[in-house]
């Protein structure tokens, strides 16, 4: 279980880092260019975009470096619960947008990040 768990840390790590790096780098409309996939773009402010890239870059590092460092690794779930709680965000968009195939793809990520923050307060806590 730890071994998946670290897996599935390792890969949402990596996806939210350079997503939200992307966000972060890239203007809205650069951004919205990538087709229809980025039409969310539409409904946030350039800023919104940025904050919403910076929290993707912080859940990316506090998925791995509390662990990692053995300081406060109870930082873990907490990230993977704010992934949880920024892609529930992300579903919501794209269920009010009627992207509904692309709200899919949120919800498994809802899941991923769930199933780390689940494991990681539970059965595979660093702590206890």
């Amino acid at each position: 279980m730890n071994i998946a768990l670290w897996i599935v840390t390792g890969l949402l790590a990596a996806a939210y880092l350079f997503s939200g790096a992307g966000k972060l780098i890239m203007s809205k409309e650069k951004i919205a260019s990538f087709g229809p996939s980025a039409a969310w773009t539409e409904d946030f402010s350039a800023g919104g975009i940025k904050a919403i890239g910076a929290l993707e870059v912080l859940a990316a590092v506090g998925l791995i470096l509390p662990a990692v460092l053995d300081i406060a690794p109870v930082l873990v779930p907490l990230a993977a619960l704010g992934l949880v709680l920024l892609m529930l965000g992300a579903a919501i968009t794209r269920f009010r947008r009627h992207e509904i195939t692309l709200m899919v793809v949120d919800l498994v990520y809802v899941v991923l990040a769930g199933f780390v923050a689940w494991g990681r307060f539970g059965p595979e806590s660093f702590v206890g």
